[in-house]
């Protein structure tokens, strides 16, 4: 029996020793570790006295937004105590540059530099990228984008003149209440936090920059912060090493190469009560002799009060030293450190030897990051180099990819079916319109309520009156401090109406703070939409408002519990792309500088020489709006600088906007035809010389019509005033036409107009001529085929279901007349400013409604038109025409015939002609698009997916003023476009 037990024994340790040597076959060695013997080390080595190669193993705190005091404060220790390293914290990138040249060039061996920048140098330094706290990163499912990350931060760190990163968190945060590494945290699954972990570290080694794993043994289930006492953490041996120290068995397994100790008291691990940092039993005995880690192992802040608390500066450096660290963080008395390291040495509690061999780590750390050939970084376009594109888009990335939808009852999201809701938006814990509220109006009108977080029952009075009108409610819960603490400031009425607010159908809210603050609200879980950003920036409001309208999609996980209400792992999938998503051009393939720069110095140049005011332009790649912005003013002499919100006069871009989209949408229920005339539809022309002449003709400008008719010529006499039947100061039943404050038309004048049009004379010949005539006429003729008023037609089938609100005619019915954008001073026709009406004569004859001019608009809205067109007819997965039809009306019909001209849509010169085209260079021959005399473009390219608008008032003060054309400026803006797609 005794010699089965010992066979068995002998197998099982067999067994053991395979395992383990598999484990170590996998485990790979913190890459530095190659230079501990390297001439280079060797050669310092020598030169250090034993009281210099202590002080290698201190890193002192630096900053760079203190005055000079400090500076020369550093510069003594660098000089006098041959210190080995610097943290920096708080200032800004060229500061901080500048000090590390001038801290390097004082020290006889170069300083290894630090930062704890877990979330980027944002977390440490001014004007710089702050990306999503590891709460949310944990949130991700695509790891790369994690990596990714470590390589952006290791870059930007590296430019500022730094070498070691004290990140990732990988503390598993089990416990909500945790105060000191919480939001810190990639969340509660180790194997997330493992995953995360090595991903972030793996990007910033590979780009040679060190990285620490903390807090070793593990922070995460703890109620205390160690910043201002020592947290006890009672979890037995088993728990601790299953759980808490998982992740950074993993990463050393990885590769990592250092590790922060935590200032923590585990009974389980060292009986003692010192902290962790000073156990000899938890860093030499578990994490170098159990686990095997061979690299770099650092304190965590040797200021903190969980370890100095009954500990004085210097010995608890020395005892942090004896314990197994190799690096000091933030020692607070250098020589006093340096001398009770060299008693401990001299009493022989450590080696010489053993003390080297720490030193040697330091020093091969310094050659792994290149410290070995020094070279000065000049301070010049730091903040440009470090903020570049790249950067701002990858932050972008994150947030999208940590978005997380834990409730979308009957697919509330994305919002659907435009034309059927009334949407209000109410901001919690904000007191003016939010980031949030301005995405969100960018893809319909949302009337925005803001809440304070103290507010009390009246004025929630207030607004649950006027939310009454509303069969929509989006909710913005926000965070007023600065990091995403687990509390809740809202006053009870306040979450009261939150949760009354939750129980209805149709309410989406988006949760702007801490998750695990989720369950302090009551109900909150029954909303039918709602969503978690995880923090509270200007990104994360942009992007929830666009997931609520599909501009993006969702697929993040919940990395953490929230009481009962939800799970980690929680969280639902959601498809984006549907409407317009708001980005960067790199989002898109383009260039950022190029794009922005080309764009910005052509319309700069427009304005100073007075070609337009300003303007709008909008850019939009692969159904992704990546250039939206306003220029200038609206007027010359004004003070009143052009918003995006601003709206604009169209003018001949409401031919392809208004009644063009009706008849194509006639023509595909076969209820208009193109081989039909105007006969077919307005019997009145029967007998006329139009009688006959099909549409498709008509539609491309070879019908023989004559360009334009000056209707407003035939109501003056010879004199120069009105004849009696054509306007009045006032209106009346017999003078309703307002075609301005003091002057009033006739109601029967628009049938004279009808009788222009008929009696007029063709042209000889049938070739391109361009006419607006029938475009008088589209509207009467839209209104026989579908019996519906013409506005209520376009806006129902059209404008209302793509949610552009601000695209119509008579804008003043509805805006403020200060958002609409003046065009021509008018001193032959209305006498007066133009400024809120149509500019164009004839549109203001029919009452502001004609589809030759009248429909006004923002950029934005006119967007949504003309990205439906570039998607052949669809828009938010609702068809709007079809394919063919819009494929047919796009495309050239009589180039044979020397016309370029689709069915009412202009099309590229059939051969470029330079600075005379109407398109940029570029434009491909499947472009199509419209230009306005007010100075208007608007051109999309189906074979790039571009879409281009230029908006402004380039009439003003005169339509004289043509240097818009003269100096190509529109055309010249496209041509930047394609410039600045990367392929």
């Amino acid at each position: 029996m005794r010699n089965k037990i010992s066979r068995l024994f002998i197998l099982s340790m067999a067994l053991f020793g395979l395992t383990l040597q598999a484990q170590e076959s996998t485990k790979k060695s913190p890459e530095f570790l190659q230079y501990t013997n390297s001439k280079w080390v060797d050669s310092i080595m020598k030169e250090l006295t034993p009281k210099e190669r202590i002080a290698q193993l201190i890193m002192v705190a630096a900053y760079s937004n203190r005055d000079n005091e400090h500076k020369e404060e550093i510069l003594k220790l660098i000089n006098e105590q041959k210190i080995g390293g610097l943290i920096f914290f708080q200032g800004d990138p060229e500061t901080q540059l500048k000090l590390m040249n001038d801290y390097q060039s004082a020290s006889e061996v170069p300083l290894l530099g630090a930062i704890d920048a877990e979330w980027g140098l944002g977390m440490r330094l001014d004007n710089t990228i702050s990306y999503p706290y590891q709460m949310a990163l944990g949130a991700i499912r695509d790891d790369s984008l994690v990596y990714d990350l470590g390589q952006e931060v290791a870059r930007q760190i590296k430019r500022t003149g730094l070498h070691l990163n004290f990140a990732p968190v990988v503390d598993v945060n089990n416990n909500p209440n945790n105060p000191v590494i919480n939001y810190r945290s990639f969340g509660e699954n180790k194997g997330n936090v493992s995953a995360k972990g090595i991903a972030y570290m793996r990007g910033m080694q590979d780009a040679n920059l060190l990285t620490t794993a903390k807090h070793f043994p593990g922070h995460g289930d703890t109620d205390t912060d160690s910043h201002y006492a020592l947290p006890q953490i009672n979890h037995p041996f088993e728990r601790l090493d299953s759980l808490e120290m998982y992740p950074f068995k993993e990463l050393i397994d990885a590769g990592i190469g250092g590790v922060m100790v935590a200032h923590l008291n585990i009974p389980a691990l060292d009986s003692t009560g010192v902290p962790s940092t000073l156990s000899k039993s938890i860093i030499t005995g578990i994490l170098k002799d159990s686990l095997g880690f061979e690299g770099l192992i650092v304190t965590d802040a040797m200021n903190m009060k969980g370890v100095t608390k009954g500990n004085e500066p210097g010995i608890v450096d020395k005892d942090a030293i004896l314990a197994g660290n190799d690096l000091l963080e933030f020692t607070e008395d250098v020589p006093k450190a340096i001398e009770e390291v060299s008693k401990v040495i001299k009493q022989g509690l450590i080696s010489q030897k053993q003390l080297d061999e720490r030193v040697r780590k330091i020093l091969a750390v310094k050659q792994w990051v290149g410290l070995n050939q020094f070279k000065a970084q000049s301070p010049k376009n730091i903040l440009k180099e470090i903020n570049t594109a790249d950067a701002k888009f990858l932050n972008r990335k994150l947030v999208e990819a940590s978005l997380t939808v834990l409730k979308n009852e009957n697919s509330i999201l994305p919002i659907r079916k435009l034309d059927t809701l009334k949407i209000a938006s109410i901001s919690f814990g904000a007191s003016k319109q939010t980031e949030f509220q301005k995405t969100l109006n960018l893809y319909t009108e949302v009337k925005n309520f803001q809440l304070k977080a103290d507010a009390k029952a009246s004025d929630i009075a207030k607004i649950k009156e006027k939310l009454s009108a509303y069969n929509l409610i989006i909710g913005g819960i926000h965070d007023d401090s600065r990091f995403p603490r687990n509390t809740m400031k809202f006053s009870k009425p306040v979450q009261d109406f939150i949760a009354e607010l939750a129980e209805k159908e149709h309410t989406i809210f988006s949760y702007f703070k801490n998750p695990y603050s989720l369950n302090k609200l009551d109900k909150i879980e029954n909303a039918a939409g709602l969503i978690l950003t995880y923090q509270d920036t200007k990104t994360t409001q942009d992007l929830a408002a666009q997931l609520i309208f599909g501009g993006v999609g969702a697929n993040g996980r919940l990395p953490v519990s929230i009481g009962e209400k939800f799970k980690s792992g929680d969280g639902m999938d959601v498809k984006g792309k549907i409407r317009f998503k708001y980005t960067l051009p790199e989002d898109a393939g383009m260039n950022s500088e190029k794009l922005f720069g080309g764009v910005d110095s052509l319309m700069q140049e427009a304005i100073k020489k007075k070609a337009t005011p300003g303007g709008q332009i909008l850019v939009a790649k692969d159904g992704k709006i990546v250039l939206h912005k306003a220029y200038g003013y609206h007027e010359y002499s004004d003070t009143i600088k052009v918003k995006k919100t601003d709206l604009y006069d169209l003018a001949s871009v409401t031919k392809i906007s208004s009644a063009l989209p009706a008849l194509m949408k006639l023509h595909d229920e076969g209820k208009f035809k193109l081989d039909a005339g105007i006969d077919d539809y307005l019997p009145y022309f029967k007998n006329s010389n139009k009688a006959g002449v099909p549409f498709r003709q008509i539609l491309t400008h070879q019908a023989r019509f004559k360009p334009w008719i000056p209707y407003w010529k035939n109501t003056l006499r010879k004199n120069g005033s009105y004849k009696w039947f054509t306007f009045k100061k006032d209106s009346s039943s017999r003078f309703p036409i307002k075609v301005s404050e003091d002057l009033w038309l006739h109601r029967n004048y628009q049938k004279k107009m009808f009788k222009a049009i008929k009696k007029s004379e063709l042209e000889d010949e049938a070739k391109y001529k361009y006419s607006g005539l029938v475009f008088y006429l589209l509207p009467s003729i839209v209104e026989e085929i579908s019996g519906e008023d013409f506005r209520k037609y376009i806006n129902e089938n059209f404008y209302d279901k793509l949610g552009a609100t601000t695209l119509g005619y008579n804008p003043l019915e509805h805006f403020e007349k200060s958002r609409i954008v003046p065009t021509e001073h008018d001193y032959f026709f209305r006498k007066k400013p133009i400024h809120g009406m149509v500019h164009d004569e004839g549109a203001i004859m029919m009452g502001g409604v004609s589809a030759n001019a009248g429909l006004f608009s923002n950029a934005n809205d006119l967007a949504k038109l003309m990205q439906m067109y570039l998607n052949m007819g669809e828009y938010a997965g609702e068809r709007y025409i079809e394919e063919e039809t819009l494929k047919e009306w796009s495309t050239a019909q009589f180039p044979d015939n020397d016309n370029r001209r689709g069915i009412g849509f202009d099309k590229p010169y059939l051969e470029y002609k330079g600075e005379s085209s109407n398109t940029a260079k570029d434009a491909s021959k499947a472009s199509f698009g419209h230009t306005g005399f007010t100075g208007i473009y608007a051109w999309v390219d189906p074979e790039e997916d571009l879409l281009y608008l230029f908006l402004s008032n380039r009439v003003l003060p005169s339509r004289e003023n043509t240097r818009l054309y003269s100096l190509n400026t529109r055309t010249n803006i496209q041509q930047v476009l394609y410039d600045a797609i990367e392929y």
